[in-house]
Order: C-alpha cells, then sequence, then structure tokens
C-alpha cells in the first residue's frame, strides 16, 4: 500500500511595519489561489552567474546584502524568482513554469519558498485593496480590529486531502457520462431551451418580480444562499473532470478567499502533468453547471403562473446562475477565474493581468511611454474590456434590484 503523502503547506516571511517579521503558515491549496510572493527590493540582494562544468548546467548565485547569505539557484529557481514580484500569484507562477518547461514539479516552488524565507529575500504582503489599507494603518485599533478578524477568517478552513478515492467512484458510477459526447450536445439544447424561455421571461420582468410581494430583499437572499450550494457542485465537477483525464483530485474544502468571501474549491493542480485540452475541459466543465442550472431554472419560471411567488424565485435564480457562467467563462473582468485561466493558457501569457496592470499603471502614471506593439495592445484591450465589463456588470445588478423591488 502506498504511503498516502503528507500535506504540502508553505511557510512565508510576513514583513510588518515596524520591520519585524513572523512566519505564516498557508494550506498550499489556498496558497495557489492568494499568495502572491515579493522578493527583496533592488539592492537588498545581488545575483551572479556560474556555469557547472561537471553538471553542464548553467547556475546562480544569490546573495542578501544585508545578512550575507548566500543561495545556489537552478535555472528554473531563478526563473521563478524573477516573476516573485509581489504581483504573481502561484497559481501564475506554476502556469508560467509549465508553459517554459513543459513540465511541473510540485516540489519546486514551495522548496524555493522555504530557502529564500530562511535567508530573508522573500516578503508576503497583503493583495486586496482592503488588506492593504488596513495593513497601512495597522495602528488604528479599528483596523487593526478588522484585519485581525480576516486572519482569522483566513484561519477558517474545513478541507479534506483523502478526496481522490470519493470522486474515483463518483466518475466510476456514472460520473464520466458528464465527458460525453451526449451530455455536450444534451448541455447545449437545454442551454438553448433555457435562452428562448429568458427571452420571453424578460418581457414581463415586473410581473414576475411582484411575485415577491413585501419580501424581495427576503427572497433574493434565499435565492443567493442556494446558489451558494451550486458553486460546491461547480467544484466537484472541476474534481470529476481531473479524474477523467488520469490526474488526481488533491484536496477539497471550504474556506474565505482573501479573508472574508466564502467559497468551496478544489484543488486540481495535477492537471498540469495533462495536455492542453485536458486542462481546457477541467476549466470549463464546472462552469457548465451554472448553465444547465440556470436553464433549469428559467424553464421552471417560464411554466409557473405569472406573478407568483415560484415564477419570481425561479427567473432570480436563474439570472443568478447565468450570471455566474458569465463570469466564470468571461476573461475580461479583474478575476482570475475559469475562463481567464483558459484564454492566458492559449495565449501563452500566464501573467496577463498582472502585466496589464503594471503597464497601465505607467502609462498613468507617466514612467512608460505608449507603444503600439502586439504585447501591449493585448495589455490595453484587457485594461478597457475589463474595466467597461466591471461597470457593465455593477450596472445591470443595481438595475435588477431597483426593479425586483419596486
Amino acid at each position: 500500500m502506498t504511503e498516502r503523502p503528507a500535506p504540502a503547506r508553505l511557510e512565508l516571511l510576513v514583513r510588518h511595519d515596524d520591520e519585524s517579521f513572523e512566519v505564516r503558515e498557508v494550506g498550499s491549496s489556498l496558497a495557489f489561489v492568494q499568495s502572491r510572493p515579493r522578493r527583496g527590493l533592488d539592492g537588498s540582494f545581488e545575483v551572479s552567474e556560474f556555469a557547472s562544468r561537471v553538471a553542464g548546467e548553467q547556475g546562480f548565485v544569490l546573495k542578501n546584502a544585508a545578512t550575507e547569505r548566500f543561495l545556489v539557484l537552478s535555472e528554473p529557481e531563478k526563473f521563478l524568482w524573477e516573476h516573485m514580484d509581489g504581483n504573481t500569484s502561484l497559481q501564475e507562477l506554476a502556469t508560467a513554469y509549465v508553459l517554459r518547461y513543459g513540465e511541473f514539479d510540485f516540489d519546486i516552488i514551495p522548496n524555493l519558498i522555504r530557502k529564500l524565507q530562511r535567508a530573508q529575500l522573500l516578503t508576503l504582503e497583503p493583495k486586496s485593496r482592503l488588506r492593504q489599507a488596513l495593513a497601512r494603518n495597522r495602528r488604528q485599533r479599528a483596523a487593526k480590529t478588522v484585519e485581525t478578524m480576516l486572519m482569522g477568517l483566513e484561519r477558517i478552513k474545513i478541507a479534506s486531502r483523502t478526496v481522490q478515492p470519493f470522486f474515483q467512484r463518483l466518475h466510476r458510477w456514472g460520473g464520466f457520462v458528464v465527458f460525453t459526447r451526449a451530455a455536450a450536445v444534451s448541455c447545449l439544447a437545454l442551454g438553448v431551451l433555457g435562452g428562448v424561455a429568458a427571452v420571453a421571461l424578460l418581457r414581463e420582468l415586473d410581473d414576475i418580480f411582484s411575485g415577491f410581494g413585501g419580501h424581495a430583499l427576503l427572497g433574493v437572499l434565499v435565492v443567493k444562499l442556494l446558489f451558494f450550494g451550486s458553486v460546491a457542485l461547480h467544484q466537484v465537477v472541476h474534481g470529476l473532470a481531473c479524474v477523467h483525464y488520469g490526474r488526481r483530485a488533491r484536496e477539497f474544502g471550504f474556506a474565505f478567499l482573501h479573508g472574508f468571501v466564502p467559497t468551496f474549491y478544489v484543488d486540481v493542480t495535477d492537471i498540469f502533468m495533462a495536455s492542453r485540452r485536458a486542462r481546457v475541459v477541467t476549466a470549463v466543465s464546472g462552469t457548465l453547471v451554472h448553465l444547465v442550472l440556470g436553464a433549469v431554472w428559467f424553464l421552471i419560471a417560464a411554466q409557473a403562473p405569472v406573478g407568483s411567488f415560484t415564477q419570481a424565485f425561479a427567473a432570480a435564480s436563474g439570472i443568478i446562475q447565468w450570471q455566474a457562467l458569465a463570469i466564470s467563462l468571461y476573461p475580461f473582468c479583474f478575476i482570475e477565474v475559469d475562463g481567464y485561466h483558459v484564454f492566458v493558457d492559449l495565449l501563452g501569457v500566464p501573467t496577463l493581468k498582472h502585466d496589464a496592470l503594471s503597464y497601465a499603471a505607467a502609462l498613468l502614471g507617466g514612467r512608460a511611454r505608449l507603444r503600439w506593439g502586439r504585447l501591449e495592445g493585448l495589455w490595453l484591450a484587457y485594461v478597457a474590456l475589463s474595466t467597461l465589463s466591471i461597470a457593465a456588470f455593477l450596472a445591470f445588478n443595481v438595475w435588477l434590484v431597483v426593479r425586483a423591488i419596486a
């Protein structure tokens, strides 16, 4: 019997405003989503190249200028080190590594981070605007209290690392059907029928939402809670797809993303070892849960009595499910979701969001000149489309709430 590997964890060095440090341990699955390591500032380290005549490989020596400590890095480790700029997530690092070397070593990133942490050459900074603001105002009691609460939520995690047998049984007992051609055709047909029903319902939206009566806000909240359950199903299908292609689902659980967004997640990073087709199918398959559920809800609403609570509830559920489908598949919304990962995988630009935002910030700050190369055009298009998409999404949701309450 093969011994199950111990759960991988990352130890990251966190620097505070008073220049003190603490070591924070982060679960591996959440680390791929949340952690964005930052190397030392320019001038705090030196890099020297050397060639090994014995191994015939290129190597590098990394020196901490303050502590006089030295590290020997391989060429792949130096590649990762150069991407640790505080903006690139570990997931983006892994994708960049696969695209560069055509394979993925699950140990190289955590091992490199441990080496850099021991040499005090790496820090972890909060990424969200809220967390950055709280960190800057940590001396204020209210900000410190909120930051402490968010850190507490980050530690809340219900997960299992022995889910592979569950997904294998689920796949064997009928889950494989999801990945057949018949299932794909059925899903598309159901989506078309749901779309026809949705268009018809939009013409009578005021009458439909009147079914909530004086309980519109409560109805919308219940719809949101039911939608949360579909997020778990979304992740289950991701795990099934990973198993379908002969890879291993490493972990499944519940956690607070960025410290305050409750979500389910599944670790399918083993799919990096499969083909590009497998990676695309694994990413897209989970999102189709929202297509199917949304279509079913729209069809229920179309058959329900006009102005009834059932119709209002079903229509609102269908809208939220298809919003989730659009957000999951649409790559231009400043969110690194399934569609974004498929997009950057196909283009071979794993750090698109980071590079685009950095270029736009440099343009606005006068630190860069406008250029019209292919890469610069992609960056500008990404920022422009994402900005317009977020504005349209917010406007639609405000309109929808106003129509539901009115």
